[in-house]
């Protein structure tokens, strides 16, 4: 995310002229005049007059049958849960099949994908502050969010650096979220309070949950709590920060700083974690792992991402298209999606042979952190995707077209999605957001 740092005290009526706020005449022949000033995009023009335009051309008309008026309705009932026939599998998904089928569609916009953001995508500093004197006429951004069908819920204060994962139990009314400054804060799902801070001794590297379980990712050290029995154990045996973890097949998953894949096997008679394998293969930190299709898939800071056999535990597969840091994997029905700091979110299909085989990439502008999928009210699929430029797209799938986005202070390392359409955002900051999935605008006639 970009902060405005410009000031708010020039003249008014040089600004609202810069703005675009003096129509062009109709008359000129000028090509510059349908042209937008990329400096000005960039917050930095400083030519009076300007020979270009200082605002957005306006959006291409919507496609044949479609109707571009529309009104909100944000008080509309939630009505569908993430887990309700998701499609998706991942660190905030579930398992079950969804129903696209069409590797081609890939990319592709349908007449549902004109939702094209054309509204200057930087947040005003001085707004942030509380200071802002242009008000409505400002032309940064005094939310932070842009998008018609979400909405910011509230947002949840204390931890004091960057929020790496959060969770929330099923059957638990609870939310946890883990921190690097050594903490997991637990809070009321109803009022929105702290209700308990639990000191780690090291910084949490990731936190999942799985059924009543809570795993934690610390230093050497993998933590496990059951919110039903208050179980709590400490899973020994990873070497450095544990930055991935993901349950599947019964068993649990650790990827860490050394490259190893840790494996333990829930023992019911003993009410404990017994270690089951060590997967070696990746060079360097395991930073992702999804399961999905009876395999284990684990992307690395080593460029790549390895296929695992669920069954037997051998590697059946070495991926090695990105070419930087391979942040996130995630799931979604036969298709396998990965993310990486190359700027590139790369679509996987089986091919005859049963390998994985790139079948589309979307390129961003910038670094790639996180992945999640979940469905929006009227059960559209929705790829949440944080970048390094401290925002989230929102991107409809199969075609990525961009929907809503999400801005903060600081990265956002951490997205969960949880029941009624919500959904949480955790940022270097500490801070953590909940935001929720309200009803589409409805067409006027």
């Amino acid at each position: 995310m970009d902060l405005d740092a410009q000031g708010g005290n020039t003249n008014s009526n040089r600004v609202f002229n810069r703005l675009g706020g003096a129509q062009l005449s109709s008359s000129t022949n000028d090509p510059r005049q349908q042209k937008v000033c990329h400096h000005w995009r960039a917050g930095r023009c400083n030519r009076f007059p300007c020979p270009y335009l200082h605002r957005e051309l306006p959006p291409p008309p919507p496609p044949h049958g479609s109707n571009g008026h529309s009104s909100s309705n944000n008080n509309a009932p939630s009505k569908r849960g993430f887990s309700n026939d998701s499609g998706f599998s991942g660190p905030s998904g579930s398992r079950r099949s969804g129903n696209f089928n069409n590797a081609s569609s890939w990319g592709r916009v349908g007449n549902n994908s004109n939702k094209v953001l054309r509204k200057t995508e930087k947040v005003c500093n001085f707004w942030v502050q509380g200071k802002c004197s242009y008000g409505d006429k400002c032309r940064f951004l005094h939310s932070w969010n842009l998008g018609e069908s979400f909405s910011l819920l509230t947002q949840l204060d204390g931890h004091q650096k960057v929020v790496t994962g959060i969770a929330l139990p099923s059957g638990s009314d609870k939310l946890y979220t883990g921190s690097k400054d050594e903490t997991v804060r637990v809070w009321d799902c109803q009022s929105g309070q702290c209700m308990a801070v639990i000191q780690l001794g090291g910084e949490v590297g990731c936190m999942i949950s799985e059924g009543p379980w809570i795993f934690v990712g610390i230093p050497n050290v993998v933590k496990a709590w059951n919110t039903q029995t208050n179980t709590d154990l400490s899973l020994t045996g990873p070497v450095g920060q544990v930055y991935a973890l993901v349950v599947g097949n019964d068993l649990l998953f650790a990827g860490t700083q050394d490259g190893a894949i840790l494996v333990w096997k829930y023992n019911a008679a003993t009410f404990n974690f017994e270690p089951a394998a060590s997967l070696p293969g990746h060079t360097v930190a395991v930073v992702s792992l999804v399961v999905g299709a009876n395999r284990l898939y684990s992307g690395s800071m080593d460029h790549s991402i390895r296929v695992w056999n669920l069954e037997t535990l051998q590697c059946v597969q070495t991926l090695t298209d990105h070419t930087s840091v391979v942040m996130s994997v995630l799931c979604w029905d036969q298709f396998l999606l990965s993310c990486s700091l190359d700027q590139k979110i790369k679509v996987w299909a089986a091919t005859e042979s049963g390998n994985l085989d790139v079948t589309y990439t979307h390129n961003e502008e910038h670094g790639l952190l996180t992945l999640c999928g979940m469905h929006d009210l009227e059960g559209k699929p929705v790829l949440l995707c944080s970048c390094n430029d401290n925002s989230v797209r929102l991107l409809d799938l199969p075609s990525f077209s961009e929907r809503g986005k999400i801005f903060a202070k600081q990265e956002i390392r951490a997205i969960q999605t949880g029941p009624g359409g919500l959904f949480f955002t955790g940022d270097g900051t500490g801070q953590v957001r909940v935001w929720k999935w309200v009803a589409e605008p409805t067409a006027i006639a």
